[in-house]
Order: structure tokens, then C-alpha cells, then sequence
């Protein structure tokens, strides 16, 4: 949400969000939109965890395999009741978030629409199962969300930033206990005692922190203490931090002060805040030197200290991601809001050379001018460092315009950028392209930061290098269905026909889904729909071989026509089964004869009769048996009745029923039977599919008849 008028609405969905993570005891909760464009969920707001944690998970797309995704798409409640349950099942939300903790996410379907879903953590001593009673809470403060959602005025819209809203702690009793009283009891104990806020920072010390850590009280209040003791600046420091925060359990560590002190730290989280108890400690037994960092970051080399923990564990997200990529807009898309986030990037060029030349596959952050002029250059071009980083493999950085000037004079002024790293993309010894972030003021690239950098980039380039792949098969695919596909269905007096087809939403985009309509003569046509096994161009060629084989025998009765397709099948020695529904539709005489190979049976409507899905008795999958038989079921055709064929795509939904779903579609087939037959599949689609996640590919054939032909 942006802008003025958006406050109010904004402060709406706050107060909801912090009261449900009140009411249900969690730890911390965040609401995702959704993109439906994009199909990708967008965290919007979040509370109890600093946005920093949140960061990799504030960009979902919708068919990644993570909890929050799955209950749009299923349109039901996600429980993940432990980490050892979460790495079951999401492996790779499992390895970006490896604390003990029980997640649930839950959609929020408004007034004909799903808004995007509502997630919610709790701590580690939770119980793994969740309780009847704690589903319907979590369901019902869902639907609170999605009502506020539905009220707003002015739809929300997701920011690059998530809001971070407090969870207002319990209120404590005090009676008539003076807090000065509690804070002369701290003072007097021996060990240190300081307080963190939920991002880390300091906003307490007992005075007997300054000799424990040896240093003035006044420099630490309002720092995280990784960052203002040199001694603390260690991945394993931040990350018993996020681990007592995000499973509320008490951590412990140990840890040196230069230069032979040995202190323990103990950390006890709750939902305000993090006490931490300092006591001086026995060095351990392997008592390993530490390095001094204190006299690294005085002499400016604070550049070569470790990343911190939140980038690795970003790392790892990303590289989980980047395996679940599968076109070249999925990585292209990934690295803009992934990566550069993550390494405070704001501009992206993925160059892929093609033909002697660089072909730019995508891009962020820049106009399009200036795309526009950096497409099509030749490998060689000393316009930008692009070619050369192709050629040589090896990466370039330049921190200011000023450095890149001396080398390529005339590409510091192309875009204004202020400052780029130049990563070849390089598959066993063969360059793919070149990846380009750029940044839009000067920015100093540490060694640890062009190492990481350069890893990142060999997984890019295997994504890519995957993607590229993937996309020439698709389009070839692609290509040949939609030229094996009717143009267009042919006119019949008294009968009304329409039809869609739908690839899946991720994968291959291309599969084995055919319909037809076949006029016979003046009065008689025949209706088939089918489904080729596989998503794939095998898949879309049989489908073709297979429309030619019904359009062969069509004339004939529907039990020929499948058991002629049946014999061209194993003439064909394929190992693919095909599903078909034939149907023979005698207009003059008002019925239809149809016959099923294992297809799903129609959808029916008349509006003198209830709805329902037609009775049809089935037979095998084309391609088993080239010797089986397809028994006939008869069907009267009324004018004005309302034949709906369609694949299995359609009604077989994860978590759900498909029998249920194709009788809910049948009633909403007669609710909406006034509508035209194009806008009708559109109602469908949307019943069946609130969300236009397709994880099947969808066929759909609508019939109607009129008055019977004179």
C-alpha cells in the first residue's frame, strides 16, 4: 500500500494482523497479496520478526513448493507442526530457515477473489499438531483479514518494502512493586544483564556490563552487539540470536574478549524482547585463537570480516530457488527480487551470447532506451566489458564510474549508473552470457562480497543454461499443438459451441489436451475431447495423430470411433495412454450418443432439469488393448440444454475431491446458464481455478442447442 489515502487502510490491516497474532498466541505472522499477474505473493506486512529475517520470503511465486504457496493454491490451511516436519516436506524452506518452529498459512479468499494468505509462527515448545479448536481460529482470523481486504476502499497494492508493525507485549501486573526497586535488584547482582529488542539492538545494560564487556555503556545502547564488539562480529553470534527469537527457546554460547576472557552469554526471548544474562566462563577445551578484529576494522579492512548470517542463510534460499527455475523469465525474474536485494543492487542485465553477439534475455532497473542500445552488440565491443568478461571467464568490478571510465570510456554515460559487477555465466568450460548488476551510487566490493558474487554467478549460469533449454523446447512444442488445434469450430444451425484450452501454469506450458467439433451433415455433428499422457512434444504430437485417426472414422458410431483411434494406437507402438470422450449429436432427433475411453464424464444443464454430471458407463484408456470395446450411453438433447466436456485438469484440484468439484461446477454450470458460452467457460475457470493456477493442462468444450433444424 502507497500513498496518503492508504494509511487508513493500512492501519486496518495492522491492528488485525497484530491481534490475531495476540489472540493465537503465535510468535510472529505476516500477510502476503497477490500478484495475479505475476502469480507471485508479495509480504506486505510483518510483525514479530525483524524485516531483515523476513527478507528472502517477502517474494513468494506462486507454484513455489513452500507452505504460504501451497494454501493459495490449494485454497485451504497449511500446518507444519515442527522442523523436522518442514524439512519432510519443504526441503528448501527447511534449509533458508533452519530454526525449531511450527508454521501455519492460511488463504484469504474474499468476495469472489483470493487475496493472497496469512502466515503465522509459533515457537518451538508448541505443540506438533494443532488442535481442532486452533485450525478454526487460525480459518477464522483468515476470513477477518480477507473481510478487511474486501472493505478497503482502494485495493492494496505490494511495496519493495514490508512494513514492520509491534506486537504490544502483555500487559505485566506491577502492583505496588517500584520499578526502580527492580532496577536496583538488576544493579546488584553480580553478573551483566543487558536487553534486546526484537531486531537485536541494545535498550538496557546493568552498569556491570561495561567491565564484563570492557566498554562504556553509552556506545552500546542502540547497536546490535555483533556489530559494536569487534570480538562478537561472528556468523554464529547472529545466528544464536535469530534462533532465540524465532523458537522463543534459550540459547547459550560462549565467546572471548580479547585478550584471555571467557564469557557466557544466555539468551531468553519472549514476545517484547530478548534478556541476556553475562557471566564469566571457563574457556573450553579447544580454546582456539581468535583473530583480532578490532585492529582490522580500525585499519579500514572491515571489507574482508564474514558475511553476516542472514546473507548465507539468503544464499542458500537463492540457491534452492535457482534449481526450481525453469524458463528464462523465471531466473531473470528471480535474481531482480532476490538477488539484488540481497546484495543492494538496483539494476540487472542478463546478456546471453548468441550468434557472435550479446542478446539481452532480461533486465531490470533500466529504461528502455537504454536496453535498447545495449542489445545485439557484437562479442567483441568495447562499448562494455560485457564481451570480455564472455570471453575470458573471469569476472570485473568497478566501484565508481570513474574506474570504469579508464577502461570503456564511453559506458560509465550509457546509463548512469554509479557503480557495476560484471559476472560471466560459464556451464563446464562453455560461456553461456553475462550477468550485470549495477548500483545506482559508487559501492566498494569486498573480497568476500566478489567471492560470493562469483559462486552465485556459476549457479545462475546452470539455471540459465537450464531455462534456455527448457524455453526452445517449449516454443517448439508449443508451436506444433496449437497447429494440430482447430483455428476455429464450425457453424451448425441449432447448435451453439465454444471452447478454451489452458497450459499448465508452470512446467513444459504445453501438453496433450485436443478438442474438435466435427460437422457430419446438415443436422448431425460430432463433439470429441481427449487428453494425451505427458507434457511434452511426444505428447503433443500423438495428440495430433489421434485427432486425425477420430476425424478418419467420425460418421461413425461412437464405440467405432474409439476402438478404430484404439487399433491406429497400437499400430503405433506408443507407450502413451489416451483418455477420449466421443459424443455423435443427432440434432434432428435431439439426443446424443456418446462413448468414454476413462475420460471424465460430462457436465450437464437444462433449465426444466437439475444439474449434474452425466451418468456415462466407461471404458478402458485408448492404447491399452487394441481388441477392448466402448459400451454407448444415450443423452436427450432439449433445446436449450447445456453440454459442458472438458479434462481432467479442471476438476482434479490437490486436497480436494474431484467428484465434488465437478458437481459444484454443475451447479454453477445452471446459475450462470444465461451467459454466452465464451463468458460461461470464463465463469467456470474461475469457480474451478480462484487463483489461475493451472498445475494441469485445461480443455474445455461447451455445447448448447436450439431449436431443432428445419
Amino acid at each position: 500500500m502507497s500513498g496518503s489515502s492508504d494509511r487508513p487502510q493500512a492501519g486496518i490491516l495492522d491492528d488485525a494482523l497484530a491481534d490475531i497474532v495476540r489472540r493465537t498466541g503465535a510468535s510472529a505472522g505476516g500477510v502476503y497479496l497477490l500478484h495475479e499477474a505475476r502469480q507471485v505473493l508479495g509480504l506486505v506486512v510483518v510483525c514479530g520478526v525483524p524485516v531483515e529475517v523476513a527478507w528472502p520470503w517477502r517474494r513468494v511465486a506462486l507454484g513455489a513448493p513452500v507452505p504460504v504457496a501451497d494454501a493459495v493454491r490449494a485454497d485451504r490451511l497449511i500446518w507444519v507442526g515442527s522442523q523436522d516436519d518442514m524439512a519432510r516436506t519443504y526441503p528448501r524452506a527447511a534449509a533458508s530457515l533452519p530454526y525449531r518452529l511450527a508454521t501455519a498459512a492460511a488463504p484469504l479468499q474474499g468476495r469472489g477473489r483470493c487475496w493472497g494468505a496469512l502466515m503465522l509462527l509459533w515457537p518451538a515448545s508448541h505443540p506438533a499438531d494443532a488442535t481442532a479448536r486452533e485450525r478454526s481460529h487460525i480459518g477464522a482470523a483468515a476470513r477477518r483479514i480477507a473481510r478487511v481486504l474486501d472493505e478497503a476502499t482502494v485495493p492494496p497494492a505490494v511495496s519493495e518494502h514490508p512494513r514492520l508493525i509491534p506486537v504490544s507485549a502483555v500487559a505485566r501486573p506491577h502492583g505496588r512493586q517500584s520499578p526502580q526497586a527492580a532496577l536496583d535488584y538488576v544493579e546488584r547482582l553480580p553478573e551483566g544483564a543487558l536487553g534486546l529488542d526484537l531486531e537485536g539492538r541494545i535498550t538496557f545494560l546493568a552498569a556491570s556490563v561495561e567491565s564484563l564487556l570492557g566498554v562504556d555503556a553509552a556506545r552500546l545502547l542502540g547497536t546490535r552487539p555483533w556489530q559494536s564488539l569487534p570480538w562478537l562480529d561472528d556468523t554464529l553470534v547472529e545466528d544464536h540470536y535469530r534462533t532465540a527469537l524465532i523458537s522463543r527457546d534459550p540459547v547459550a554460547f560462549t565467546a572471548l574478549r580479547p585478550p584471555d576472557t571467557w564469557l557466557q552469554f544466555r539468551l531468553y526471548p519472549d514476545a517484547g524482547g530478548i534478556s541476556v544474562r553475562i557471566t564469566r566462563a571457563t574457556p573450553p577445551e579447544y580454546d582456539r585463537p581468535v583473530p583480532d578484529r578490532a585492529s582490522q576494522q580500525s585499519t579500514g579492512a572491515a571489507a574482508t570480516s564474514p558475511p553476516q548470517v542472514g546473507r548465507l542463510y539468503q544464499l542458500v534460499h537463492l540457491a534452492a530457488a535457482l534449481t526450481e527455475t525453469v524458463a528464462v523469465r523465471d531466473v531473470v525474474e528471480l535474481i531482480a527480487d532476490q538477488v539484488l536485494p540481497a546484495f543492494g543492487a538496483d539494476g540487472l542485465v542478463v546478456s546471453a551470447a548468441d550468434a557472435g553477439r550479446l542478446k539481452i534475455t532480461g533486465h531490470h532497473g533500466y529504461d528502455q532506451e537504454t536496453i535498447d542500445r545495449l542489445d545485439g552488440l557484437p562479442l567483441d565491443t568495447d562499448l562494455t566489458p560485457a564481451g570480455r568478461v564472455i570471453a575470458e571467464g573471469v569476472p570485473s568490478f568497478f566501484a565508481s564510474p570513474h574506474e570504469l571510465a579508464r577502461r570503456y570510456p564511453r559506458a560509465s554515460q550509457i546509463s548512469g549508473k554509479q557503480a557495476w559487477a560484471f559476472l560471466p555465466l560459464v556451464v563446464s568450460g562453455r560461456p553461456v552470457g553475462c550477468c550485470i548488476l549495477s548500483y545506482d551510487r559508487p559501492h566498494d566490493f569486498g573480497a568476500d562480497e566478489r567471492a560470493v558474487l562469483t559462486s552465485l554467478a556459476g549457479l545462475i549460469a546452470q539455471a540459465l543454461d537450464r531455462a534456455r533449454l527448457y524455453d526452445a523446447t517449449r516454443d517448439l512444442a508449443r508451436g506444433l499443438q496449437q497447429a494440430l488445434l482447430p483455428r476455429s469450430l464450425p457453424s451448425l444451425p441449432g447448435l451453439q459451441s465454444a471452447a478454451r484450452y489452458l497450459p499448465a501454469s508452470r512446467g513444459m506450458d504445453i501438453g496433450g489436451d485436443f478438442y474438435d467439433v466435427i460437422r457430419i451433415d446438415a443436422t448431425t455433428a460430432a463433439a470429441v475431447i481427449g487428453d494425451v499422457q505427458g507434457h511434452n512434444v511426444s505428447a503433443a504430437a500423438l495428440m495430433g495423430q489421434v485427432r486425425t485417426a477420430i476425424h478418419a472414422a467420425a460418421g461413425a458410431p461412437p464405440d467405432q470411433v474409439l476402438a478404430r483411434t484404439n487399433r491406429v494406437l497400437a499400430d503405433l507402438e506408443t507407450d502413451l495412454l489416451v483418455s477420449c470422450l466421443y459424443a455423435h449429436i443427432d440434432l434432428a432427433r435431439q439426443e446424443a450418443v456418446l462413448a468414454s475411453a476413462g475420460h471424465p464424464p460430462p457436465l450437464l444443464h437444462h433449465p426444466a432439469m437439475p444439474p449434474g454430471v452425466m451418468r456415462l458407463d466407461p471404458g478402458p484408456l485408448l492404447g491399452i488393448d487394441p481388441g477392448l470395446s466402448y459400451p454407448l450411453t444415450v443423452q436427450p438433447l432439449p433445446p436449450g440444454t447445456t453440454l459442458a466436456l472438458y479434462t481432467d485438469g479442471l476438476t482434479e484440484v490437490p486436497g480436494t475431491d474431484a467428484d465434488e468439484t465437478a458437481d459444484r461446477l454443475a451447479r454453477c454450470l445452471a446459475q450462470h446458464s444465461g451467459h454466452s458460452l465464451d463468458d460461461l467457460i470464463d465463469v467456470l475457470l474461475r469457480h474451478a481455478r480462484p487463483t489461475a493456477h493451472y498445475t494441469d493442462d485445461i480443455a474445455m468444450l461447451l455445447l448448447r442447442t436450439g431449436p431443432p433444424p428445419t
